[in-house]
């Protein structure tokens, strides 16, 4: 029988290869290589040592084979591999980045693969895989607004405050109002979701009247109070209003997050407040309706019941939303915020900073 050449260790090659053969966060392969060689040190041929590891024995040779010429170097790095060199080189790759990054086509706001390609001269494949090495989606725009209220950082830290250390014996409510929510019902029937095909849904529809959901999210709880209105002028707030007087504790203060919309701070909604002083009111700073932890339960509305909703008239529609409501409440899990002021804050620093230097360009 064919003998393999023997592995004879020095101390720190075995203590090496113990370690990388235990080692919980090294390479899956790195650890393969090294039990293979620690079991050539113990004399095994191939043979045993591939079906102690169960892999081919030709693997163990080669494996075997790479150690002895080159220690343990040879298993930290695998050989060069067969195959056509790289057509484009890494200054071809910076520059087809920098195109896409600091330029614009000359009929279009944002670069296709197609138009990058012939612009730079390769293929469309060759332009996708630059993308996705670097990270780049032209076809993507994420939205943003920086608040220029001069009072940011006050209201920034009292509202997130209440969230993350809401005061005892109190009510904390995070209220809106979603205006404008459509009762839509489709020209033709749709089809039902089924193996292989998707819900299908007219691109048209009939309009059947608005209605405006007035909301109040418990923070501890997670709880709605919600009602349905025609309009959503002040006289709808402060209805509004007063059905939060009546369904929450008469001993509690009551502290609402709001935004600024005009309806909120009307001189009728000030006087009812200011006769109702167990009532406190959190205004967001403008620009900044995503600190009202409300706006989430209407994204989850909109997503879960409206949006492929078919509704033959408002009735309906406030009907569908009342039913949401009231099985939210049935087990209501409430929204956590996590974001510290402090990190909310430096996010907003970096961003004002990358827009001053935009604009001084």
């Amino acid at each position: 029988m064919r003998v393999a050449a023997a592995v004879n260790l020095t101390a720190d090659q075995q203590t090496q290869l113990q370690a990388w053969a235990r080692g919980r966060r090294v390479a899956a392969r790195l650890v393969e290589r090294s039990r293979i060689i620690l079991l050539a040190a113990e004399g095994k041929q191939d043979v045993e040592i591939a079906a102690l590891l169960s892999i081919p024995r030709q693997k163990a040779a080669r494996w075997r084979k790479r150690f002895l010429a080159r220690g343990l170097a040879g298993l930290e790095k695998d050989a060069p591999r067969a195959g056509r060199p790289r057509s484009i080189t890494s200054r071809k790759a910076r520059q087809v980045v920098a195109k896409t990054t600091q330029t614009l086509p000359a009929n279009a706001t944002q670069w296709s693969t197609r138009a990058m390609a012939q612009a730079a001269g390769l293929s469309e494949a060759s332009v996708r895989r630059i993308w996705k090495a670097h990270g780049l989606k032209p076809h993507r725009v994420a939205t943003f607004k920086l608040s220029n209220d001069p009072q940011f950082v006050e209201k920034l830290e009292d509202i997130v405050g209440l969230y993350l250390n809401p005061p005892e014996h109190a009510v904390v409510l995070s209220l809106d109002e979603k205006s404008q929510i459509q009762a839509l019902d489709r020209t033709q029937p749709g089809l039902p979701l089924k193996k292989g095909r998707l819900q299908t849904m007219t691109h048209d529809y009939k309009r059947h009247g608005t209605t405006t959901l007035f909301a109040a999210l418990n923070i501890l709880n997670g709880k709605v109070l919600g009602t349905c209105m025609d309009k959503h002028r002040h006289q709808e707030w402060l209805r509004f209003l007063r059905l939060i007087d009546r369904q929450t504790p008469a001993d509690q203060v009551v502290h609402l997050i709001v935004d600024n919309y005009a309806t909120h701070k009307h001189p009728k909604v000030q006087r009812w407040l200011a006769r109702h002083k167990r009532f406190q009111v959190h205004f967001t700073p403008t620009s900044a309706s995503w600190l009202n932890m409300i706006e989430r339960f209407f994204r989850d509305l909109t997503a879960n019941r409206v949006r492929r909703g078919v509704f033959r008239s408002v009735s309906e529609l406030q009907a569908a939303i009342d039913a949401y409501i009231q099985q939210h409440n049935e087990q209501p899990k409430p929204f956590v915020w996590t974001a510290k002021a402090s990190d909310i804050l430096e996010k907003v620093k970096r961003g004002r900073a990358a827009l001053h230097k935009l604009q001084s360009a």
